[in-house]
């Protein structure tokens, strides 16, 4: 009894022992991740949300308020397997331990979602989403590109959609695949293959690219961040057709225009015939109206111009006489101008032959003709009278030639400086000497020089 006594001082009541211990677990647990399968799910007037999170061997109460749930983009239902994150705690009304979820998400979606706002968030950054770059609409496109399954939904609503509101427009369907790991790839090369407009593209005026509803994973293909690349490249402008309308991929953002639906992106891009067909009814009338106002305007002024009209009848005969001598007139006219000029002809003729050059050409012939001759009579004598001039300074040149005193036995002496010899001192013992004959040249050594008496020699005195 006395150990009783002594443990009612720590007595707890049940109010203070959940309390401790909701403030226990909600000290001792951070927030955390917890993946499930939604059961008993419960979503009062209040607007909270109370579940119960398990899988298979145990299970956990989980509240989820209304500040909180009310971001959630997707309606929870039993058997749905989600990732939540939240704080650990205890319900002390009834000692049930539970969570406090702050967030909620699609398993499988939750790390595409992840995925899809950092892409989202980078590529806004970078400028892609301005609208700057946005390329305008053709008014009316004669050709449209469909880049999508061949055998989906959505090229059936386009192309069904474009027959009913104007089936004028050209569409060429670019098949590839919407969904799986080549999705990306194969979009990308059929936007680079469209806005190359060869061959049966040369006259593309725009691009619809998309695909039917689906999951955020059987629409990530559209989240691809070299499609997103593609199609702001793209010179085609680009409407972006994918899924429904509260489906939002990359590819909406940074296309030119963003349809909420396929139908909706070929309803964008075609007028509706009906409103043609109106138009044109209404032009018609206009037309009609015009037309029939400008013929009764001139049906009246040709009324008017009747009445002041005469009969032409005499006033073409008139004409027709006063051609008749006009006619004549220029018959005449004609005749003496020619007759005129036949004359002129004539008299010209005749003087020409009065004054032909054939006579004064052939005196000046024989003018030519004879100082010809004169000439060559002058030049013989001329070229006479140079040769015997010739001839007689040759025989002049030849009588005081140095060459023809040697040919009389005389010769001419060169010193070693080739100065010709006239002074004996001019020469010295040993010197080499050139000798030149009529007929050759001697080279000789004087052995010794001497004087020689003139007188003795010539026989007469030296002066």
């Amino acid at each position: 009894m006395q150990d009783f006594k002594s443990d009612q001082e720590t007595i707890l009541s049940v109010s203070d022992l959940n309390r401790e211990a909701r403030y226990l677990l909600e000290g001792s647990f951070p927030s955390i991740l917890v993946e499930g399968e939604i059961s008993n799910i419960a979503m009062p007037a209040s607007g909270h949300w109370y579940l119960t999170l398990k899988d298979g061997s145990a299970q956990v109460r989980c509240a989820m308020f209304r500040n909180r749930n009310m971001r959630i983009r997707f309606r929870p239902e039993d058997g749905m397997q989600v990732l939540v994150r939240g704080k650990v705690s205890l319900y002390e009304g009834r000692g049930d331990f539970q969570l406090i979820l702050e967030h909620m998400e699609e398993r499988g979606d939750g790390a595409l979602l992840r995925a899809f706002e950092k892409l989202k968030t980078s590529l806004l950054q970078e400028g892609l989403f301005d609208e700057a770059h946005k390329r305008p609409l053709p008014d009316l496109p004669t050709h449209i590109g469909v880049i999508t399954s061949a055998t989906g939904a959505a090229v059936r609503d386009i192309v069904s959609t474009l027959g009913r509101r104007f089936p004028a427009i050209m569409v060429t369907v670019i098949p590839v695949t919407v969904q799986g790991d080549n999705a990306a790839r194969e979009m990308i090369q059929a936007i680079t293959v469209a806005n190359e407009k060869k061959g049966c593209l040369s006259d593309l005026d725009v691009l619809v690219i998309g695909r039917g509803g689906g999951s955020l994973e059987d629409l990530w293909s559209f989240n691809d961040e070299g499609l997103a690349r593609c199609i702001h490249d793209s010179e085609l402008p680009v409407v972006s057709a994918v899924g429904h309308e509260v489906d939002f991929t990359i590819a909406d953002f940074v296309a030119d225009v963003r349809a909420a639906t396929p139908t909706a992106a070929a309803e964008i891009l075609s007028p509706d015939q009906d409103e043609y067909k109106l138009l044109f009814a209404a032009y018609g009338k206009q037309l009609l109206s015009l037309t029939t106002e400008v013929i009764n305007r001139k049906k009246q002024s040709l009324d008017w111009l009747r009445k002041q009209l005469r009969h032409p009848g005499r006033k073409l005969q008139e004409q027709s006489q006063r051609l008749d001598e006009t006619e004549a007139r220029l018959q005449r006219a004609f005749r003496s101008q020619q007759n005129a000029l036949k004359s002129q002809v004539e008299n010209l003729y005749l003087g020409i032959r009065a004054n032909s050059p054939q006579h004064l050409v052939k005196e000046l012939f024989q003018k030519n003709k004879t100082m010809r001759q004169r000439l060559e009579r002058s030049m013989r004598q001329l070229i006479h009278m140079h040769k015997m001039s010739l001839s007689e300074q040759s025989h002049a040149l030849n009588t005081v030639s140095p060459l023809n005193t040697l040919s009389r036995g005389y010769s001419i002496t060169h010193g070693p400086d080739n100065r010709v010899v006239t002074d004996y001192q001019s020469i010295n013992p040993g010197d080499t000497i050139q000798t030149r004959l009529s007929n050759g040249q001697i080279t000789s050594t004087v052995n010794a020089v001497e004087e020689t008496d003139v007188e003795k020699s010539t026989g007469k005195p030296i002066q």
